[in-house]
């Protein structure tokens, strides 16, 4: 295996991922630079990096989206690699590969593998020969409506259209007819598009009452690939995730293990290299369905952390480097339940609109097994350009009933003054059978809305 050598990383991201990278650097003994937009001039990870450098104007595609500008930073500050967190260029294959060919690290998949699974749709079927199995859908992208016809009327409505190179609910529409089709249809592409770069859709059979698991994975040069348990993902908003946990309670033991253990041999056999997830969907049946993969760390990674004890971030930058995998399978030993709650600046009580603007009040949770990912302070003023995702409240516990019982203690815990956050929600949802009992789906909050579940939430003081 090949081993790169990296000494100084630029962080080429924003908020709560960045400082916990630079933490990562820090930890492994790697100088580490933040790359930053003139809006984040004054973010906390500016202030307690190495160095940072200003990469561009507020607007994400002239700064965070910018390979031209990451990789000048990148070279001005001497760092000989760059870590693009989640979101953004973070499954960029032209700009791994501009990196590289600069003589910089891109800690992640290579060029060639984030190539190899660009397409969700290609992907689907690779992973379908290496014994993953799928939900019926289209035999790859439609390359336009006709197709999509063709493709919905074999598989049977209803149907979801999905974008091919992308995620995180944009593109995305569930369809129950062919004038739905035609009416969604440009409407996916055109999202798709601005999002991602690639207009292109496919089509999958849209199943109801599923839950949402998926796998972290890690694979090193060698092609060893190893697991750490499963999230369960099934509490979101529009595809957009609010909850996570692990173990799913949506799997029994038997299922589980069989599952996991799949999924790594699958994606090893595959050439997938570096950290990466395996999303699937659990119908009816109890049984896990391949829909697609990140090629990245995911928000939610803080959960395997906590029920594992392995430090991920630290994990994907030693497995850029080109180290060989410091673990087997049987020493990842997974305890416990673990939770987490994505706090953002959104108001659940008006349709979840996003907010900005002034925190003139922020104090953190703490206490044992609470962990709290944030980049705020008080005075930070929160803006109206990216992402809404203020903190990540992550609780552990040695079941899922005491992890519960410390969220909501460590919830209650939580102040965040000056914008509206989704904290009461959560309080409310802590208090709903459905998710008390472990039979969220992923429908859950499209169906019943958030007014009764805002309800249920206890009254904090102030």
């Amino acid at each position: 295996m090949t081993k790169r050598k990296i000494t100084r990383v630029l962080i080429a991201n924003r908020g709560e991922i960045a400082l916990r990278i630079l933490r990562a650097c820090r930890q492994m003994g790697i100088e580490a630079v933040v790359a930053y937009s003139e809006a984040d001039r004054t973010s906390r990870a500016v202030m307690v990096a190495d160095e940072a450098i200003c990469i561009g104007p507020a607007a994400a595609k002239l700064s965070y989206l910018s390979a031209p500008a990451i990789i000048s930073a990148a070279r001005a500050t001497g760092c000989d690699a760059i870590h693009p967190g989640y979101g953004f260029l973070s499954e960029n294959a032209a700009f791994a590969e501009a990196a590289a060919a600069h003589g910089i690290t891109f800690i992640g998949p290579s060029a060639a593998v984030l190539e190899r699974f660009e397409s969700k749709a290609g992907v689907r079927a690779l992973l379908a020969k290496h014994g993953l199995p799928t939900i019926p859908g289209s035999e790859g992208v439609v390359a336009d409506i006709e197709a999509a016809r063709a493709a919905a009327k074999k598989i049977g409505y209803p149907v979801i259209l999905k974008a091919s190179a992308g995620g995180g609910g944009r593109g995305m529409r569930v369809v129950t007819s062919e004038t739905e089709l035609a009416n969604l249809f440009p409407l996916c592409a055109q999202e798709a598009q601005a999002a991602f770069g690639d207009g292109s859709l496919y089509l999958e059979k849209y199943l109801t009452d599923t839950h949402h698991v998926e796998v972290q994975i890690a694979v090193d040069d060698a092609g060893t690939a190893l697991h750490f348990g499963e999230r369960d993902c099934s509490v979101q908003r529009r595809h957009q995730k609010l909850v996570e946990e692990s173990p799913s309670p949506a799997l029994t033991t038997k299922v589980r293990e069989d599952f996991l253990a799949r999924a790594a041999k699958a994606i090893g056999a595959a050439g997938y290299r570096n950290l990466g997830t395996l999303e699937f969907l659990v119908g009816p049946d109890g049984k896990p369905y391949f829909i697609e993969i990140n090629c990245r760390i995911q928000v939610e990674h803080p959960v395997s952390e906590m029920v594992t004890g392995v430090d991920l971030v630290a994990l994907q930058i030693a497995l850029a480097r080109g180290d060989t995998m410091p673990m087997t399978q049987a020493q990842i030993e997974r305890r416990g339940h673990a939770i987490e709650f994505r706090l953002t600046a959104e108001d659940p009580a008006n349709e979840f609109r996003p907010q900005a603007g002034e925190i003139t009040l922020f104090r953190s949770p703490s206490g044992p097994w609470v962990r709290f990912d944030s980049h705020l302070y008080a005075g930070y003023e929160v803006p109206p350009y990216y992402d809404s995702l203020l903190a990540k409240l992550i609780v552990w516990g040695p079941t899922r009933d005491e992890a519960i019982a410390r969220s909501r203690a460590a919830l209650r815990e939580v102040e965040i003054d000056g914008v509206a956050t989704t904290r009461d929600f959560f309080l409310g949802l802590l208090e709903t059978p459905a998710f008390l009992n472990g039979s969220a789906t992923t429908g859950m909050l499209d169906a019943s809305g958030t007014a009764a579940i805002l309800a249920a939430a206890p009254k904090v003081s102030a």
